[in-house]
């Protein structure tokens, strides 16, 4: 039996249960006040199941598990939702669109913006500790990738979209993708995200010496040299992570507009961040990105 053939993969009552206890694990909680508790199901042929009406005086407002999700007011049925999230979880390298709506037996278009849904929800907005508190070490590096709008295809790498990752060993990976200038934007996510007493790690671009100053230690390796390892200064931690990273993006999606590039990042990174190596298996890292669809909207419109 594969984990696919679990009910709430088929059954849409299953699997509004399924979401709920992941949702709700002390009870329902309405989105519209945030009151837990305070609520009753509304039954009868005139509802339909998993409703519920808030009790609180100033609220009275009819909820559902979806209501404040990335799945509300969607036509798609629930069940579809999360074997999706599944597949786009347990995929190491991503599942193209084209692939979820053979297996998913919806519409190209559908399985196009049910994807970029999950994305939104795998993403992590808070991101509020810094990376490499009390000394630990943080990798970083940038590559290229795509085609930059308007932009025609030459020699080197002008031409491409810019990416730029961290990645704490043993630890989580963060990726940006930089629109402006390199140095301001490489800049600005080594200040926001590296703490001051983390020892950065990088290969041998000039860049890095005048943004390395901000951390308490810069490590280096020197490609163009053959040199890959040195003591703790390596790059080999990152050069894994956009090895994934590029394999997916050629070989599974094979084409990301400038515009989208940000949330297959955040899909990377997601199942980076939540990896067998740190205990996670398939089922708990879909919980995770479930655990991920509150308080997040994305509609067609402001997707295109």
């Amino acid at each position: 039996m594969t984990a696919l053939n679990a009910p709430h993969f088929h059954d849409d009552d299953r699997a509004r249960e399924y979401l709920e206890s992941i949702r709700w694990p002390d009870g329902p909680v309405c989105p519209h006040c945030g009151v837990l508790g305070s609520h009753y199901q509304l039954e009868g042929k005139a509802h339909r199941k998993g409703l519920y009406k808030c009790c609180e005086k100033e609220c009275r407002k009819q909820f559902s598990v979806t209501v404040g999700t990335v799945f509300e007011r969607s036509h798609i049925p629930l069940s579809k939702w999360l074997a999706a999230a599944y597949l786009m979880c347990s995929s190491k390298k991503g599942i193209s669109a084209h692939q979820l709506h053979r297996t998913l037996g919806v519409t190209y278009k559908t399985a196009w913006f049910l994807a970029h849904r999950i994305r939104f929800a795998m993403a992590d907005f808070a991101k509020s500790e810094r990376m490499g508190s009390g000394g630990g070490v943080v990798e970083a590096d940038e590559t290229y990738i795509g085609r930059k709008p308007g932009r025609h295809r030459a020699r080197g790498w002008g031409h491409k979209n810019t990416v730029f990752t961290l990645v704490e060993r043993d630890g989580t990976a963060r990726s940006f993708h930089i629109t402006g200038k390199m140095f301001n934007g490489i800049k600005k996510a080594l200040r926001e995200n590296v703490s001051p007493d983390a020892r950065l790690a990088t290969d041998e671009a000039r860049m890095y010496r005048k943004i390395a100053k901000q951390c308490a230690e810069h490590m280096t390796v020197n490609h163009s040299q053959d040199e890959y390892v040195r003591g703790e200064a390596s790059t080999n931690t990152i050069e894994g992570f956009f090895s994934v990273f590029k394999r997916g993006m050629n070989g599974v999606y094979q084409h990301c507009s400038s515009d989208h590039l940000h949330r297959y990042l955040a899909e990377f990174d997601f199942r980076y961040n939540h990896r067998a190596a740190l205990e996670v298996d398939d089922t708990q890292r879909t919980v995770d990105a479930l655990a991920g669809i509150g308080g997040k909207r994305l509609t067609y419109r402001s997707i295109d």
